[in-house]
């Protein structure tokens, strides 16, 4: 009970901040206007609650048990990868859920997560034994195979957080700004040839994004609605539901992908400003108790878990804001959806334990 006292209690208030904003925006969007959508209330309140029970397990477990079994983890994670490819339900062009009666697995949230582990142990292992450039190599091989079995869903929203993500944990490994842009290079390339394994629908989304209204019944029309709504929200928004966009169902995946533009509708510019504020908060609290971890390889996971938030919030808003094409990925803490609430929440309870375990600082 002493340990419950000592979590970060900024961090914690700021997650639960953040799942109010949310569960109030689903509220809206499934008892508002048309909708009326019990189920997914419902769910997502499972999704919260077993998440939260994560979070806090694994806040009073050592994290540097993982340490120990991230190659286990390495290859459960193909395993999951390869499993749904053969037995995967697709929904909306992606095959990417395992169905497990109403509910569904999505194993590439479990994948972003399981990488962390797997790369910061890696990294922190070898660090002395590897020179930068072989450590390069072997993760760049390491990470191929995760990303070919993402992209044959395809998740190319997912392929790329996790590419940046072990990016940025290579920057921390000791890489150079000369190698880095090397890195940078190569993965530009590798990304541009993975247009090749998008679908049809996909490909559109990209080529349609830096001028949507070029198709605004067809691949444009998400975009367009989204950044009406946006913008409509005004200073103070139109009030939990009330906004038009969503709530009349021009809006699509608004409970998913375009959760955002339907807190910027509903709550204006203060809203947003609020969830920005917010995810700012735990940025600086995740940063803060990596600085203070007590070995590297809980410093390369907290800094992990960062830059996967982080590239998660930017694509995101990206998208809603047309920016960037939409890539299908959640809003973390946000977003209806449950395995991305569950390992945002994993990742979050981790965190906790790098920060229970930290060098005192007097």
């Amino acid at each position: 009970m002493n340990k419950f006292f000592k979590l970060d209690w900024i961090l914690l208030v700021s997650i639960f901040l953040l799942l109010i904003i949310g569960f109030l925006a689903l509220y809206s969007i499934s008892y508002g206007g048309i909708g009326l959508d019990v189920a997914s209330l419902q769910k997502q309140l499972v999704s919260i609650g077993i998440g939260l029970g994560l979070m806090f397990f694994l806040a009073f477990f050592d994290y540097r048990v993982l340490n120990l079994y991230s190659t286990k983890l390495y290859v459960l994670m193909l395993l999951l990868l390869g499993l749904v490819i053969l037995i995967g339900t697709t929904i909306r062009g992606t095959t990417g859920w395992i169905g497990f009666y109403s509910y569904h697995i999505q194993p590439v949230e479990i994948a972003k997560i399981i990488m962390i582990i797997f790369l910061a142990s890696f990294l922190s292992k070898k660090r002395t034994q590897l020179s930068i450039v072989v450590r390069i190599i072997v993760s760049t091989i390491l990470v191929f195979f995760p990303i070919f079995l993402i992209m044959k869903q395809p998740d190319f929203g997912s392929a790329m957080i996790i590419i940046a993500s072990w990016a940025v944990l290579l920057s921390l490994a000791g890489l150079n700004k000369k190698t880095l842009f090397i890195l940078i290079t190569i993965g530009l390339v590798i990304s541009s040839s993975s247009w090749f394994f998008l679908r049809p629908y996909q490909k559109e989304r990209i080529v349609n994004f830096v001028k949507p209204e070029n198709d605004p019944r067809g691949s444009g029309y998400n975009v367009l609605q989204s950044i009406i709504a946006v913008g409509s929200g005004g200073v103070f928004g139109k009030g939990l539901g009330h906004g038009s966009q969503s709530q009349l169902n021009f809006l699509p995946e608004k409970k998913t992908d375009f959760i955002f533009a339907v807190i910027a509708e509903e709550l204006g510019f203060i809203g947003s400003l609020s969830v920005f504020i917010i995810f700012g908060i735990i940025f600086w609290r995740i940063h803060n108790t990596a600085k203070l971890a007590r070995d590297n390889f809980g410093y390369l996971i907290a800094m992990g878990i960062m830059a996967m938030l982080f590239f998660q919030l930017l694509i995101n808003i990206g998208m809603n804001i047309g920016v960037m094409p939409v890539a299908g990925v959640p809003l973390p803490l946000l977003s209806y959806g449950g395995s991305s609430m569950v390992v945002t929440l994993v990742s979050l309870g981790i965190i906790q334990s790098i920060y229970l375990r930290r060098i005192k600082v007097r």
